[in-house]
């Protein structure tokens, strides 16, 4: 008996230690669990998960889910007016910022819109009436906290040069602009409809590399235009490519060049350069930059006053008109020839003035953490531009008042 209990302890011993490590060698290897398929999706039901990625994917009907009839209204009015949600925050302290941006952008945008008026031929009020309507409506619609609102150099000059190939600004002013203040409510248009119809990822697929070299060739041929105004010459080419310019150029040499102006310009053009130079190499001296240009302007004037350097061939401005904006309703093409023209030339500048926003505003964006819905961007610019064609204003858009 004690020999038959001694065996079949080790045989229960022996099975014992084959059950652990059997154990053993499964718990080492790894587990393995079948998954389904997947169901073949349907066409139509992977083509609206399509559209929803592409139209809505940030789902800007989530807030209004399980809300109340009058909530929905109050968010929906929020939504179309972002100044309801964060002026409801709004103190004396962020006044006191908002005054000290406003009359320091207010100092560089003087001298620069009436300048940009005249590279899109238009006479000096209507830059300053386009700086006066269009930020006023994008305070109320626009998201961006940064940008600054009003004409730019590129529009502009693309403006004037679209306009004039179709209407001679001198012999025909008063059809020119009629043309321009439709190309604006068109630009308008444009820019509201694609914002409306949530196109704004359209935006993404212009290149890094081809808005550099847009704004890079645009600023060379700014600079050309500025030749006409710096030497003085009166009889200048329309045509803005830089063979033409440089014939323009040489060949007014003798009887087109004013030394006047050309001191005048070069000793003002130091003094900016040198304020900007200030500016950056001192940041207690970062208003010297931007008061700048309205230095310029002031000491400018002043000084062709007391030399009468007009009787000299030194051209000035002569008479702005005063007041607030007039209506321009009645001048916008509706109808008749011109309106092909108008809604076309509108198209081209409101892509350019979107893109040039949407970059700058998603620039500032990013550096200070916040978020920028490019299309109620879109609907906010192409608001202010079909308002501003009513209210004698031509194609604004947003700006960074550091490099415009």
């Amino acid at each position: 008996m004690g020999r038959s209990n001694d065996g079949e302890l080790e045989t229960k011993e022996v099975d014992i230690a084959s059950v652990s490590s059997s154990r053993r060698h499964a718990a080492n290897e790894p587990c393995v669990h079948k998954v389904g398929v997947p169901p073949k999706p349907n066409l139509l039901k992977e083509f609206t998960a399509t559209v929803k990625e592409t139209f809505f994917s940030d789902d800007p009907l989530r807030p209004f889910k399980d809300q109340p009839r009058s909530r929905k209204f109050i968010l929906g009015i929020q939504a179309i007016f972002p100044i309801l949600d964060w002026g409801r925050d709004y103190n004396l302290s962020k006044f006191k910022g908002d005054l000290i941006a406003g009359l320091t952008i207010a100092s560089l945008c003087i001298p620069q819109d009436i300048g940009y008026a005249k590279l899109a031929n238009l006479d000096p009020q209507y830059g300053l009436y386009s700086s006066f309507v269009p930020p006023l409506i994008y305070a109320f619609m626009g998201s961006s906290r940064d940008i600054a609102i009003g004409p730019v150099a590129v529009v502009s000059l693309l403006l004037g040069t679209l306009l004039q190939n179709e209407i001679d600004p001198v012999k025909n002013k008063f059809e020119y602009r009629r043309l321009a203040f439709t190309a604006t409510f068109f630009a308008g248009v444009t820019q509201f409809a694609l914002g409306f119809l949530r196109l704004g990822f359209l935006v993404d697929f212009l290149s890094h590399a081809a808005i550099v070299g847009f704004m890079g060739g645009a600023a060379v041929t700014i600079a050309l235009q500025q030749l006409k105004g710096l030497l003085g010459i009166r009889n200048f080419t329309k045509k803005t490519d830089i063979v033409s310019v440089m014939r323009s150029v040489f060949g007014s040499v003798h009887h087109g060049w004013n030394w006047q102006t050309i001191l005048i310009g070069v000793v003002f053009l130091a003094f900016l350069i040198f304020a900007k130079y200030l500016g950056k190499r001192n940041k207690k001296f970062f208003w010297v930059p931007a008061i700048g240009p309205l230095i310029s302007v002031i000491l400018s004037t002043f000084f062709v006053y007391i030399t009468r350097a007009d009787k000299d061939g030194v051209q000035i401005v002569k008479h702005i008109d005063k007041g607030i904006n007039p209506s321009s309703v009645q001048q916008i093409y509706f109808s008749g020839e011109y309106l092909t023209t108008g809604i076309r030339i509108g198209a081209v500048a409101g892509m350019v003035a979107l893109t040039e926003a949407i970059a700058i505003g998603r620039t500032f964006a990013a550096m200070k953490d916040y978020q920028l819905d490019g299309n109620k961007e879109m609907v906010a610019l192409g608001t202010m531009n079909i308002v501003g064609s009513m209210t004698s204003c031509y194609v604004a858009t947003g700006k960074n008042t550091t490099t415009t």
